[in-house]
C-alpha cells in the first residue's frame, strides 16, 4: 500500500493550486479591465457624437428662432406702416391679412413651425386685449423641432458618458483585483520558500484568505465577453 502524503507534501500541492487559480483569475481581470476599458472608449465616443449632433439641431433651431422674430417684426413693421397710411387698416378682434398688402404677403410667408404659435396669440386678440401676450415666442405653442431633438440628444449623450463612467469604474475594479492576486501569488511564493513551519503556515493563511476573498470580490463584478 503507498503511503499518505505527508504534511509538507499536501501544503506544497496546496500552495501550487493557490498559484494556479491565482494566475488564472489575474489573467481574467486583466481580460475584463481590457474589455471594459474598450467599452468606455465606445461610450464616451457615443456621447461625443451625441453632442456634436445636438449642437448641430441647436444651431438650426437658433437660426430658425431668428428667422421667425425677424419675419414676425417685420411683419409688424409692415402693418404699422399701413396702419399710419390708412387708419381703416388697424385689425380689430379678429386679423384678416389684407390681400395685395406687404403685412399680408409677410403673414402667409411664417416658416410653418412658427403659425400655430401666430394662430394661438391671434386668438388672444393682441390688437383689443391689452391682456394678450406680447408676441407668440412665449406661448406653449412656440416649440423648434430642432430644439426639441437637441434636448433629446443632450439628455442621449449624458446617458452614454455616464455609462462610460461606470464603465470606467468597472475597468478599475478588475485592475484592482489583478493586483491583489498579484500580491496572493506573492504570499504563497514566499510561503513556498519559508523555513520555518510557522510563518510557512501564516503565509499560507494569507495567500488563502487572499485568493477566497478576492475570488469572491471578483465574483460580484460584471462580465463582458
Amino acid at each position: 500500500m503507498s503511503q499518505p502524503e505527508s504534511g509538507p507534501a499536501r501544503l506544497d500541492l496546496i500552495l501550487a493550486l493557490i498559484m494556479a487559480a491565482a494566475a488564472v483569475c489575474t489573467a481574467w481581470a486583466g481580460f475584463e479591465s481590457t474589455k471594459w476599458s474598450g467599452e468606455q472608449a465606445n461610450s464616451y465616443a457615443e456621447a461625443g457624437a451625441f453632442r456634436t449632433e445636438a449642437a448641430r439641431m441647436a444651431t438650426q433651431a437658433g437660426q430658425h428662432r431668428i428667422v421667425d422674430v425677424v419675419t414676425f417684426t417685420q411683419w409688424l413693421t409692415a402693418l404699422n406702416e399701413e396702419i399710419v397710411t390708412n387708419q381703416s387698416a388697424r385689425p380689430g378682434a379678429n386679423y384678416e391679412p389684407v390681400p395685395g398688402t406687404i403685412s399680408a404677403f409677410i403673414f402667409e410667408r411664417f416658416r410653418p413651425e412658427f403659425q400655430p404659435a401666430v394662430d394661438a396669440w391671434m386668438r388672444t386678440q393682441p390688437f383689443v386685449n391689452p391682456d394678450a401676450p406680447p408676441t407668440p415666442f412665449t406661448l406653449p405653442e412656440y416649440a423648434l423641432a430642432e430644439e426639441a431633438e437637441a434636448a433629446r440628444l443632450e439628455r442621449l449623450a449624458e446617458e452614454s458618458a455616464s455609462d462610460a463612467r461606470a464603465a470606467n469604474q468597472i475597468a478599475d475594479n478588475y485592475v484592482l483585483t489583478a493586483v491583489l492576486f498579484a500580491l496572493v501569488l506573492f504570499f504563497a511564493a514566499i510561503s513556498d520558500r519559508a523555513r520555518g513551519r510557522r510563518s510557512r503556515t501564516l503565509l499560507f493563511n494569507v495567500a488563502a484568505a487572499g485568493l477566497a476573498l478576492t475570488v469572491i470580490i471578483l465574483a460580484t463584478f460584471p462580465v463582458k465577453f
